[in-house]
């Protein structure tokens, strides 16, 4: 498993979006101007994940409003992501890694068939990557299950955080 460190120029990548089409995060950062998370979620079919996605959605205005903008993946399939993304009126690129080579390069933990417990099959977890305005790592966290993850309230406060304390 790769390990990121803070300060790493993030892995970039092209993925195909829900919709369709493709997102690539080296254009995404020259055409949206600001600080990115990059949020890997486990799947179209995750509760959790749904309500969080949700969450973010209700407060993105406060996050566009200091030029921090939101990438998903997932290694869910392209169309139950788009059927999600249509549901919920998501607006924030969603994208398939159905290969999980870009899961891979971020070092997101992958809950695959040698897991200790069961836990609707393979998929990844949960994974948290902020990233400046040229794509270099502010701040990163990784989940092994669906709990504990930060919601938008206290990803605010991560970015806050870091954006007061910069050198």
């Amino acid at each position: 498993m790769n390990r990121l460190q803070l300060g790493d120029s993030a892995p970039s990548f092209t993925l195909p979006r829900a919709e369709g089409g493709d997102y690539s995060l080296q254009q995404d950062l020259s055409e949206r101007k600001g600080w990115r998370f990059v949020i890997f979620f486990r799947g179209s079919w995750c509760p959790v994940c749904n309500e969080e996605l949700q969450d973010i959605q209700e407060n993105l205005s406060y996050f566009e409003g200091k030029d921090i903008h939101f990438t998903f993946v997932s290694t869910d399939n392209q169309q139950d992501l788009n059927e999600m993304k249509e549901k919920h009126g998501l607006t924030s690129p969603i994208l398939a890694d159905a290969t999980e080579d870009i899961l891979k390069q971020y070092g997101v933990y992958y809950h695959g068939e040698d897991a200790l417990y069961e836990d609707h099959g393979i998929h990844g977890e949960p994974a948290y990557y902020l990233l400046d305005e040229e794509g270099k790592l502010m701040y990163q966290q990784q989940q092994t299950s669906p709990f504990g993850r930060p919601h938008s309230k206290e990803l605010r406060k991560i970015a806050a955080y870091i954006r007061k304390n910069l050198k």
